[in-house]
């Protein structure tokens, strides 16, 4: 396909990040109408012809004090079928942090499987690709799409941040053995861009009935900076407890890094302690929970932007993806 055949659209409630992508493209988005309705309804349509276009849409699905989660999928999946009907070539969901995703799988007796229930959706809405950015878990989110599915990770730009700063013997620590995997990537690729030898730690996490126990931290973390990596900050208490027993352990510093700070209310609180010096988030979820205080004041946001920008160029030029992945 063509550039001239690319159309790129962001809903309004991602309207700042899509611009990011857009700029990093070097295009401007496409231009669409959103209406409310007095009785809560809405609709959404493209304002530019889509026939015979490949079209990106850009909308991160978290929820706000304007939309919940449901709004904004509901949304995307009304604006996705909108596009179909005006014979839209090729529809891709770009959708940097992907709701329902914790819940991939079925824990107690019939539970939901709503990662896969989301999945269904959109691929009955029409769309042909979805594009995220570091699920809860990859083999899941692969396994419940049809549809073609492509999967970024934030893991380079945490590579690259902390790299330009590692004045001092790091150490990766993951807050529960599920995570593990994901940690020692980023232990790997973080060790061979500075050059020199990165430890990997991890937390016991034990949950019951929705209360959190274990206090162990398997791995040395004495004398060195803890990373503590993690695919989302929700409520704070996870990175809490880490953060709690690595200074316990005799950690030089505590930094907490997450690709989806999600930072539900109360969560500034939780992680306003002072051995937490720095969070590292991306921009897939903004930081609108965080108010003016402490933890506002350690928060590092790092913009995806790019990244998406590069996935849907390679996309629509028909070039890997899977390259991206490489730090």
């Amino acid at each position: 396909m063509t550039r001239n055949n690319l159309l790129v659209f962001a809903l309004n409630s991602s309207r700042a990040l899509g611009e990011r992508v857009a700029e990093s493209m070097g295009t401007p988005l496409a231009g669409h109408e959103e209406r409310e309705f007095e009785d809560g309804e809405h609709k959404a349509r493209p304002l530019e012809n889509v026939r015979g276009r490949d079209v990106f849409v850009i909308q991160s699905l978290y929820g706000d004090s304007e939309q919940t989660v449901n709004d904004k999928l509901v949304r995307l999946l009304f604006f996705i079928g909108a596009l179909k009907d005006a014979s839209a070539a090729r529809v891709t969901a770009v959708i940097p942090y992907l709701c329902y995703s914790r819940k991939d799988r079925k824990t107690k007796s019939r539970d939901p499987v709503t990662t896969r229930y989301v999945a269904v959706l959109l691929e009955a809405a029409g769309v042909d690709r979805v594009v995220t950015m570091d699920v809860h878990d990859l083999a899941a989110y692969q396994n419940a799409f049809r549809c073609r599915s492509e999967h970024l990770e934030a893991k380079k730009l945490f590579v690259e941040y902390f790299a330009s700063r590692a004045d001092h013997e790091l150490v990766v620590v993951s807050p529960d053995v599920g995570g593990v995997k994901r940690a020692e990537h980023f232990r790997e690729a973080l060790e061979q861009k500075t050059g020199n030898p990165v430890a990997g730690a991890f937390m016991e996490k034990k949950r019951s009935a929705g209360v959190v126990s274990g206090e162990a931290v398997v791995g040395d973390v004495e004398g060195r900076v803890a990373i503590i990596l993690d695919d989302m900050i929700v409520s704070g208490g996870t990175i809490a407890r880490t953060v709690r027993a690595c200074h316990e352990r005799g950690a030089h510093g505590i930094c907490a890094v997450a690709t989806h700070g999600l930072c539900v209310d109360g969560a500034d609180e939780i992680l306003a302690v002072a051995e937490l010096e720095k969070v590292v988030v991306t921009d897939s979820v903004p930081p609108f929970r965080l108010h003016a205080g402490a933890l506002r004041e350690k928060l590092e946001v790092l913009s995806a932007a790019p990244l998406f920008a590069e996935a849907i160029k390679r996309i629509h030029s028909g070039a890997s993806v899977v390259d991206l992945l490489a730090v």
